[in-house]
């Protein structure tokens, strides 16, 4: 009975491990007009990226830095910030890509004074 009570403990304790965004996005579908899948599309990286950003931060971090990622392929990627990403997917849009790479990666990191590198 005790490891029974045990196991169901494990389980329901929260798990603290950070997860990334890494995903394809299908930018033609049927029925749907483009316009309105890249409108979802940004909601939801808008949407992850303040869940990531509301995350409590480790002990010794000010904020989260997040590493963009974005491409046609994973392999044909380029290093990009949140906001050019958005960009990003209006010019694959125009482009008429038929789908996309996005990858984000959150870090805890700290803040670094103007002082030190004076």
């Amino acid at each position: 009975m005790q490891n029974i009570l045990l196991s169901s403990a494990k389980r329901h304790q929260k798990d603290h491990k950070r997860y990334n965004l890494k995903k394809v996005f299908a930018l033609v579908q049927e029925n749907k007009h483009p316009d309105r899948i890249i409108e979802a599309i940004k909601h939801e990286l808008r949407k992850y990226v303040k869940r990531e950003r509301n995350k409590k931060l480790p002990e010794g971090s000010d904020f989260w830095q997040l590493d963009c990622k974005f491409g046609k392929s994973s392999d044909d990627t380029v290093t990009l910030s949140f906001a050019d990403i958005i960009k990003e997917l209006d010019k694959a849009r125009e482009e008429d890509w038929k789908e996309c790479y996005i990858e984000i990666i959150s870090k805890a990191t700290q803040k670094t004074s103007q002082d030190e590198e004076i």
